[in-house]
């Protein structure tokens, strides 16, 4: 049987999570804040634990709400698709496609992709939500999203397909007053001694190995004095005299006047979008989408 009590409870404990105000979470729910707080309280009693320190300062979570705070949200993930789902189940909707994907797919790639699909399957809603790379394997294993759109390759799993949709030639981000900022090409092993800004490997793990291994292959280890979440964090962190990035050569456009942009000679090619699905999981919907990307 479905515990409504506690689902509303949770729902209540999130706002009030987020806010880290009573007050402020009252009003975002509509409603006064003594039965807020009662209603928190009734949760703590039912829970036999403290979910809040209450102080002038505000909500503070215990350690013991802190700790069940993220299921707390994944599940309040889990309702708005499920509510989703019904009301569209009802409009007379034929189903939906949750994806994951990182931001430069969404600004670039994806638009075209599920303007083409929506076009085609018309009675299907299409969710996108923003992930990092490192987070779309496990997000598809768990279900939490049908597709990906990441900066992934190579073997990602026994159950795990890709196809690689974008790809591009490495570049190396230099302040304008380096030495090879001049230079129409750059050699990779002329990198060896410089600092290194790199994009995170907590966001990207495939990537970043791969980046390192190139350099390895190069003849040396970069000395990775920064790791960032983005390519345009690598460039402003470049702009600062933080260092050498390498970087998508068409991120050119992000460079500041401070700031140049060359390519590695020999070429040097990056995946930097894939899709990427569950390929054990039975889903029509994943599938129209992957057949409508192969044919073009």
């Amino acid at each position: 049987m479905i515990n409504f009590w506690l689902i509303r409870h949770l729902w209540l404990f999130l706002a009030v999570a987020e806010e880290r105000n009573f007050s402020r979470a009252a009003k975002r729910l509509g409603m006064s804040q003594p039965p807020l707080t009662e209603q928190i309280q009734a949760l703590e009693s039912s829970l036999r634990v403290q979910l809040f320190i209450r102080s002038r300062r505000g909500a503070q979570l215990t350690a013991a709400g802190a700790a069940i705070l993220p299921a707390v949200k994944k599940f309040a993930e889990q309702l708005e698709r499920l509510e989703l789902a019904v009301l569209e189940a009802v409009a007379g909707q034929a189903g939906m496609l949750t994806i994951g994907a990182i931001t430069p797919a969404m600004i670039d790639l994806l638009p075209p992709l599920i303007d083409r699909f929506k076009r085609d399957h018309p009675l299907i809603t299409v969710s996108v939500k923003e992930i990092d790379s490192v987070d779309a394997v496990p997000a598809l294993e768990a279900g939490d999203i049908d597709m990906a759109f990441a900066r992934l390759e190579g073997n990602l799993g026994k159950h795990i397909s890709s196809l690689p949709l974008a790809e591009d030639r490495l570049a190396v981000a230099l302040p304008t007053h380096h030495a090879f900022a001049h230079e129409e090409a750059i050699d990779l092993s002329a990198l060896s001694d410089q600092a290194f800004v790199m994009a995170s490997r907590d966001v990207s793990p495939v990537y970043f190995d791969y980046l390192v291994g190139k350099c390895q292959a190069s003849g040396f280890s970069p000395r990775v004095i920064h790791q960032v979440r983005s390519v345009a964090s690598q460039v402003a962190f470049v702009s600062c005299g933080q260092g050498v990035a390498l970087i998508p050569q068409t991120m050119n456009k992000l460079a500041p006047a401070n700031v140049v942009i060359r390519p590695l000679s020999p070429e040097v090619k990056v995946v930097t979008t894939a899709m990427v699905w569950h390929s054990e999981r039975a889903n029509p919907l994943v599938q129209a989408m992957v057949s409508q990307v192969q044919e073009g």
